[in-house]
């Protein structure tokens, strides 16, 4: 459920007709922030109720304070649709502004979610929870739910949970086509980037596209820097071509942190011919060392990449 809860019509409600026994908050009111809202100057922003239980969605502080301020009546806003839909937005709203919810809170909120909208994808789930997608994942098999044949992402689109035939397909469009972005391959196939990533991973060390596949694909690695040998070339060069129009681009360019990204971009678009020299130049007692460096860097450029694209995602949705 998407409301526009700014665009609702603001009325006067009486406190006595009011419940807050839904609330995502199991500590109850915190004493400190009511506090801070009884010494605030000027009116405080509407609650939001809704409206079939009359069950206070957003606001248990305000209404608390209004309580001990000897109020009889409160300003909010209505809104209307299921009961599990109203605890969802109850959950967003609280995690959004005024005291956060609580790490325990939010989990427990997420299994309730998992529970009344099956349906929802890890990621949409967290979205809503303010908890990592990983956390729903294993919430979710702690309740004993196996999952859906499909699930709803974030950006409403259903999507299949077993996608062995889509990573499949992935994985023929990264061969055909290696110049495609994790996001232009997801589009086509209708999986997540991420699991266009796993593809990516997979095929490059030679392995299966599907998690079940244990068969190995070749019997040693792609060369460094490249996705299949007999193009690795035109890949290096598309992607030198990137760079190079980075550089010029003002934003970065003339902007410290722009810079210090330019530069290390630079350092990692190197060819695939001078990875092969750097790795044959790696001193054998020192493989073990290296490697766990070089992974460890990679995990922190794939969470990197992670954080852009997830800002990419909320941009393009509003």
């Amino acid at each position: 459920m998407r409301v526009d809860i700014f665009a609702l019509p603001v009325v006067e409600i009486e406190l006595s007709r009011l419940s807050s026994v839904s609330s995502p908050r199991t500590s109850g009111e915190d004493p400190e922030h009511v506090e801070t809202l009884l010494s605030a100057e000027g009116e405080l922003p509407p609650i939001l109720v809704h409206r079939p239980t009359m069950r206070v969605v957003d606001g248990l502080h305000r209404l608390k304070a209004a309580r001990v301020r000897g109020d009889t009546t409160i300003v909010a806003r209505f809104i209307d649709g299921a009961e599990s839909d109203a605890f969802v937005l109850a959950v967003e709203a609280n995690i959004r502004h005024g005291l956060p919810l609580s790490l325990a809170d939010r989990k427990r909120a997420a299994v309730q979610i998992i529970g009344t909208h099956p349906q929802w994808s890890d990621r949409r789930v967290a979205s809503a929870t303010g908890i990592s997608a990983g956390t729903v994942a294993d919430l979710r098999k702690c309740g004993g739910d196996a999952g859906n044949e499909a699930r709803i992402g974030r950006d409403g689109r259903i999507r299949p949970v077993d996608s062995s035939e889509r990573r499949r397909h992935a994985a023929d469009l990264i061969r055909s086509d290696p110049g495609l972005s994790l996001r232009q391959v997801a589009k086509q196939v209708g999986i997540s980037p991420e699991t266009v990533r796993d593809v990516r991973g997979r095929l490059e060390r030679g392995e299966s596209p599907t998690p079940d596949g244990s068969r190995r694909l070749r019997t040693k690695p792609l060369p460094l820097g490249r996705a299949e040998p007999d193009i690795g070339r035109a890949v290096d060069r598309e992607r030198l071509v990137v760079l190079e129009q980075l550089k010029a681009d003002p934003a970065l360019r003339l902007s410290e942190v722009g810079r210090i990204l330019l530069r290390m971009l630079s350092m990692h678009s190197m060819d695939g011919q001078e990875w092969e020299r750097i790795l044959h130049g790696v001193p054998p007692h020192l493989y073990g060392v290296v490697a766990g460096f070089a992974r460890d860097h990679a995990r922190v450029w794939a969470g990197f990449a992670d954080h852009l694209e997830n800002r990419a995602t909320d941009l393009a949705t509003g």
